[in-house]
């Protein structure tokens, strides 16, 4: 997998219920609109907000309505039977990768006690052929992923563990990676990442605001070995745009926008609504000019 990757919300109802029909034509949307791959029920998707069944639920709509080699699942929570059920799941449904944040409530979690977890967690899927992108967002979790430990585990187990998706925003962390191990994908969390994706070998990029700026940032990176500085540009202020509100929020916001139904404003808590000067500032912004589906 590589390229551009949405980050792709999940739309619910007033009670917290998610919807398929707005899902599935979001997902398609996506894909038509630039996208390379989606990443389904990561931090934009709210999936920790949901349950087992509710997870389990999402991604086999996903896996049903898009070809699973364009789909990445996130299946990390602090429980590891409750990982191993997600991650199985997945693997049943053809999904070619699962998106795993380390265990996070248990702090200081030492390297040892990271890697006995991850190894754990390959070893309970056995020869199940889905592998494993590390999930490196130290805001959320207050756990980085050390650089020496990924090491430790991708030699360890090359075809389980292939890649990262890194939220932290500091890119010296994804060159090293790069650097240290050739052929393991490391995708930024942020767009304006394309500039160097061509030259320092990322794999792409894993993002909220790619739900807006697909357009552009395919272009961004079919041009990767010789990047656009004013596409450039252009892509980063839409993405600092949308990301100056509650990221979550605006992104369903917009979306709720594109397709003129509000049922896409729904956040579970601990999300609020959006204020009317929020969606005002969000309705200033000039997104891409989409392409229709089907």
């Amino acid at each position: 997998m590589e390229g551009i990757i949405a980050a792709v919300p999940t739309p619910v109802d007033a009670e917290g219920t998610p919807q398929k029909a707005l899902f599935v034509e979001h997902c398609q949307w996506a894909l038509h609109n630039g996208c390379d791959g989606l990443n389904v029920l990561g931090s934009t998707g709210e999936a920790n907000n949901f349950d087992t069944a509710a997870r389990k639920q999402v991604m086999g709509w996903a896996a049903e309505a898009v070809d699973t080699t364009r789909l990445m699942v996130g299946t990390g929570t602090p429980s590891l039977a409750e990982t191993v059920d997600l991650t199985s799941h997945a693997d049943d449904l053809g999904y070619g990768v699962a998106l795993v944040l380390p265990p996070y409530y248990y702090k200081p979690a030492s390297d040892e006690g990271l890697f006995r977890w991850y190894e754990a967690l390959h070893h309970a899927l056995g020869q199940r052929k889905i592998a494993i992108y590390f999930y490196n967002f130290p805001q959320m979790t207050g756990i980085t992923i050390p650089v020496p430990l990924i090491e430790r585990l991708q030699k360890a187990y090359p075809d389980r563990f292939t890649g990262i998706k890194d939220s932290s925003g500091d890119l010296d962390y994804c060159r090293e990676l790069t650097a240290k191990l050739p052929g393991f994908a490391v995708f930024p969390s942020s767009e304006t990442s394309l500039s160097e994706a061509g030259a320092s070998g990322f794999a792409g990029c894993i993002s909220a605001t790619v739900n807006q700026t697909a357009p552009l940032c395919a272009e961004l990176w079919a041009g990767r070995t010789a990047p656009d500085a004013a596409l450039l540009e252009r892509t980063g202020a839409l993405r600092a745009a949308i990301a100056s509100q509650p990221l979550i929020a605006s992104v369903k916001y917009l979306v709720g926008r594109r397709t003129d139904n509000p049922l896409w404003e729904h956040t579970l808590p601990p999300f609020v609504a959006l204020t009317d000067a929020q969606k005002a500032a969000l309705d200033e912004i000039e997104v891409p000019s989409p392409a229709p589906v089907g």
